[in-house]
């Protein structure tokens, strides 16, 4: 193993997936400011790629933050001192090794969130290191209890089926992902990936109380579901799509009273609409009670 300086722009830190979506900037800002004082103490470790695209040779596996608080440092005095980063040159890497190792590590050494945790499993499945989700948690995680590696696999479900909804996804706590798992596998995806878009750029919390009407219907049994012999097929119908060229998603909303229907696209805007709803609706009872 060769400790060598390698110059920054050099180091692909891409093609690992990483379980932190965001480095804190304050710590990132504390570890700046010792290298900048003391010195790097632990290098980094990187390998040598055998084609190397875009000009960068290494690819790094371990010292995501050291790497980052070099590259700042090139914003502070005397950058040309830190133009290059001591590292360990080492052996190709097996990637589910080297995954499973900067899990253990990150485990202890600081906080990962479970929306991070989701989104790694996700990344190792779609970059090919792992063939499914089951397989990524076991070898990810081996130590974790059955419960644990459950939860990790729903929290990857949520990653697969939301990513890029939420504003500020790593800010889901372990309670909000759990519920969210629930709705998905209670087959509410469609409701709540029409809710987010609705509503994407909003902030977390704007998004997160759209949410919350959904989210109690998952809890609660439905007494529309399919059940006995005069169960109709395909109900409930949470959500329905006009496909005449109109623009109009009706959903509906279980309410402390009863039920509540949502109407928006393009044809939802039209002066009207809920007149000739109404009319209808009032048409239909009145037939009811004639009968």
């Amino acid at each position: 193993m060769d400790l060598i300086r390698i110059p920054l722009d050099d180091i692909d830190d891409s093609l690992l997936p990483r379980d932190r979506s965001r480095l804190d900037p304050d710590e990132l800002h504390e570890l700046t400011h010792s290298i900048f004082l003391s010195g790097l103490r632990c290098p980094i470790e990187v390998w040598r790629r055998p084609e190397p695209e875009g000009g960068r040779p290494y690819g790094l596996i371990s010292g995501l933050r050291r790497l980052s608080a070099f590259r700042a440092l090139q914003g502070w005095p005397h950058p040309e001192r830190h133009a290059t980063i001591p590292a360990f040159v080492v052996p190709a890497p097996d990637l589910p090794a080297a995954m499973a190792a900067m899990v253990t590590e990150n485990e202890v050494r600081s906080a990962i969130t479970p929306w991070e945790k989701g989104s790694l499993i996700m990344q190792a499945v779609i970059g090919g290191i792992f063939p499914n989700a089951d397989t990524a948690v076991d070898a990810l995680y081996p130590t974790a209890s059955r419960q644990k590696r459950s939860r990790l696999r729903m929290h990857a479900l949520v990653v697969d089926h939301l990513d890029r909804l939420f504003t500020t996804p790593e800010r889901l706590s372990q309670s909000q992902m759990d519920r969210l798992a629930t709705a998905l596998r209670g087959n509410l995806a469609d409701v709540v990936e029409h809710v987010l878009t609705l509503h994407r750029g909003d902030s977390l919390e704007t998004q997160w109380q759209a949410l919350l009407p959904v989210l109690a219907e998952a809890l609660r049994p439905d007494p529309d579901a399919d059940s006995g012999p005069d169960a109709r097929s395909g109900r409930p119908r949470r959500m329905l799509h006009l496909t005449n060229g109109r623009g109009l998603t009706i959903r509906r909303e279980r309410t402390r009273t009863g039920w509540a229907l949502h109407f928006t696209g393009p044809e939802a805007r039209r002066s009207g609409l809920m007149d000739d709803i109404m009319d209808r609706v009032e048409y239909w009872f009145a037939q009811d009670g004639a009968r």
